[in-house]
């Protein structure tokens, strides 16, 4: 009887080693630096916002948090190295809207944003905008529907790269207004971008922290923004489904980990996050590049993923691009 006592005594003291071990490690986290992968090159938006957040990150937890660009298959390459990782909570995976497509467009992926990525926590929501070149002779986004029509496949549509955000913006674009226009895609945001400034290409609909100063100084032409409502950094931009009944799409970026980190982590991760969201001066830095934070549970960021992820797969159905 002592015997079984004491077997059932130490079978339960072993049940609860994991438990003990998450708290423990979550206490003592993070000990050494961490890398924050970004599954784009740098100067796009997720880039700019990861830099932020990393910085205030460092700051309020006193170690290190790295930004490792690891760009490639429309984010998949990103995605895979960290889906991939020890699931200690010292590789993370910046999670942006472009993640959610990659599954529709990657059917033979061997990784999905939903299935193996745990959310962390969002950090901001931006409108897209929906930009020209200068020298495009259009003003306004019916000026320019009748000239892509009446110059059909002739207007460059350039994007961050198949299933990216800017692809998919313009592919409901596309969808929901007739026009024809040729498909750009470049290897992340900022190529894209400085092509469309230097007319290369005509269109790009970008997150509005990359463009703003862009627009600002009248290197580029904004049409509309793609949010339900004007963004407050350029309130004089009308709203794409003024002209569009019905367009709605933004860019928004969060964190998430490999499946397998402790609980206790997430939950540390997600405090900090929540933390720098609340502080004036960074809420202050986001709303300059037209952002609203995006503050609240892991629960909660996983069902903007997975609602997201829904959402985009019907567009890309619809879209003759092909991944490559």
């Amino acid at each position: 009887m002592l015997r079984r006592r004491q077997f059932l005594q130490l079978a339960a003291g072993a049940a609860a080693l994991p438990a003990l071990s998450g708290i423990a490690m979550a206490q003592t986290y993070p000990t050494r630096p961490v890398r924050l992968i970004v599954t784009f090159p740098p100067g796009g938006a997720l880039d700019v916002v990861s830099r932020l957040i990393g910085q205030v990150l460092s700051k309020q937890i006193g170690q290190q948090f790295i930004i490792e660009n690891r760009p490639g298959a429309g984010g998949i390459v990103g995605v895979e190295a960290v889906a991939n990782a020890v699931a200690d909570g010292y590789t993370l995976l910046m999670v942006s809207s472009a993640n959610t497509t990659s599954t529709a467009l990657y059917g033979k992926a061997s990784v999905d944003i939903v299935r193996d990525i745990i959310p962390i926590g969002g950090i901001v929501r931006v409108p897209n905008v929906m930009e020209v070149n200068p020298l495009l002779p259009v003003k306004t986004v019916p000026e320019f529907i009748d000239y892509a029509k009446a110059n059909p496949g002739k207007v460059n549509m350039a994007s961050g790269g198949i299933g990216t955000t800017g692809h998919m913006n313009g592919e409901l674009f596309k969808m929901m207004t007739g026009v024809n226009m040729l498909h750009v895609p470049y290897r992340g945001g900022g190529p894209a971008l400085t092509d469309l400034i230097g007319g290369q290409v005509q269109l790009l609909f970008d997150p509005l922290p990359s463009s703003i100063e862009y627009i600002k100084t009248g290197k580029l032409r904004a049409l509309a923004v793609t949010s339900i409502m004007r963004a407050e950094s350029l309130p004089g931009i009308p709203t794409l489904n003024k002209f569009v009944p019905g367009y709605e799409a933004s860019f928004w970026v969060g964190v998430g980990a490999p499946k397998g980190v402790p609980a206790e982590i997430i939950g540390k991760l997600n405090k900090e996050i929540n933390a720098a969201l609340a502080d004036p001066k960074f809420k202050a830095r986001l709303a300059d590049m037209g952002g609203t934070v995006l503050a609240g549970s892991p629960d909660d960021f996983g069902k903007l993923i997975a609602e997201e992820t829904e959402k985009w797969a019907k567009v890309a159905k619809f879209s003759v691009a092909k991944a490559e």
